[in-house]
């Protein structure tokens, strides 16, 4: 069959969706300045799916940051990679300073988050080295773990039974091949909002040897007492070895860092692919990201906001018989029973009709039969939003109880491919 054929008869989980959701449910349009509120489809509502934790995207001095790099430099320089034209001070003053704030000897900086990530484990591991990593981890560390020629196994998400196994059997694999181990975790599970066991597993890593990743790109200024992340919070930042975290969430920016000892950072900047033939990091976000790193540092009143929210809105949906499955950090997932057509009739009242619009994640970014509205509370969010939304999503509960969605989903007669 032909290659375009074969696509258009078999779009896809997500393709399949497109000519009944596209703009609406997928590729919407929120407009108007990054906050609570925003427009969307000519309406007013308020927003709970940015991950504009700290509310810095429209922070005055944030956006005076990025306007005067842009007028200083453009968006041009520096031009090339960082290792042949794309070095500046501003590059390595960022990086030293990441890497204090995770507290780690070094850092790198990355143009974007998943590029990123791919490459890192593309880099770290060689043939003869096995992979260890969390059957619930994101996307980009799946698509690294592909690149891998050698062996990988999956672990039970957040089972350290299950962990246990698996570093037996891997440790007993790469002993017989000459290599080494890499487990790979997450420090916060977006979709979830569970902390990855990192304690947990760190309390293996004498015995059984092994190196340490973790994306921590949800926890990065929103966990531990200076916001250093996960691994803070949970008391064990020293035993990971490659810190990872993306611009794209606390730093309200583009973007991404690893962090580690020294010796090893600067043994994986010359062997990035995916930064030794892209283009440096632009000035604004450089230099923006100064600016915003020094609010993380000097602003805690903005994490202390946040975590306000995130106590108002997690304790009123529970108080109002939701279930947010076992979050202990900012992602608020509300986990429902049902299927993707019932998730979009639901997502669209909540948008027509009560001005809310949250994110509705389905499979396959979830396992198939259950539905996450994901609210993401942010430190821009003010009581009035709270209450608004708590009070909106107690009227609909009679709803969902009822089976009110999965009647008008059966009206519409869509039928989708399960994947």
């Amino acid at each position: 069959m032909d290659i375009f054929e074969r696509l258009k008869q078999n779009p896809g989980p997500l393709g399949q969706f497109a000519d009944y959701g596209e703009g609406y449910y997928v590729f919407p349009q929120l407009k108007g300045e990054i906050g609570p509120v925003m427009e969307f489809q000519g309406k007013k509502v308020v927003t709970w799916s940015i991950n504009n934790y700290l509310g810095l995207a429209n922070h005055p001095e944030v956006r005076k940051a990025d306007a005067d790099a842009a007028a200083q430099y453009g968006m041009a320089y520096p031009m090339g990679a960082r290792a042949m034209s794309g070095q500046t001070d501003y590059h390595a003053q960022l990086e030293q300073e990441l890497a204090d704030f995770v507290q780690k000897e070094s850092s790198y900086l990355m143009n974007f988050g998943y590029q990123g990530m791919v490459s890192t484990i593309d880099a770290l591991v060689g043939k003869n080295d096995v992979i260890v990593y969390d059957a619930e981890c994101h996307a980009c560390i799946v698509d690294g773990v592909r690149l891998h020629f050698g062996k990988r196994f999956i672990y039970q998400h957040n089972n350290i039974e299950s962990f246990e196994k698996t570093i037996i059997r891997a440790r007993k694999l790469a002993d017989k091949q000459g290599g080494g181990v890499l487990v790979i975790t997450e420090g916060v599970f977006g979709m979830t909002g569970k902390q990855g066991i990192l304690k947990e597993i760190a309390a293996y890593k004498e015995e059984y040897k092994f190196r340490l990743l973790v994306d921590d790109a949800h926890g990065f200024g929103t966990l531990g007492k200076t916001g250093a992340g996960a691994g803070e919070e949970q008391g064990c930042q020293d035993e990971i070895d490659i810190y990872f975290s993306t611009f794209a969430k606390s730093m309200a920016g583009f973007g991404a860092f690893i962090a580690g000892d020294k010796d090893i950072i600067r043994i994986l900047k010359y062997n990035l692919r995916s930064q030794i033939f892209a283009k440096s990091l632009t000035m604004p976000m450089v230099i923006g990201g100064l600016k915003r790193l020094e609010l993380l540092r000097n602003s805690p009143e903005l994490k202390d906001k946040l975590w306000s929210n995130v106590e108002k809105i997690q304790n009123g949906l529970k108080e109002r018989g939701f279930d947010i499955g076992g979050s202990d950090t900012c992602v608020t997932p509300i986990v429902l029973n049902g299927s993707p057509i019932e998730a979009t009739v639901l997502a669209k009242e909540m948008r027509e009709e009560y001005g809310i619009f949250v994110s509705v994640v389905v499979y396959p970014v979830i396992p198939k039969g259950m539905i996450i509205f994901r609210i993401i509370p942010t430190a821009a969010h003010e009581d009035e939003h709270i209450e608004y939304t708590l009070n909106s999503f107690a009227e609909i509960k009679d709803k969902l109880a009822d089976g009110y969605y999965k009647r008008k989903a059966e009206e519409l007669n869509i039928d989708f491919v399960q994947y």
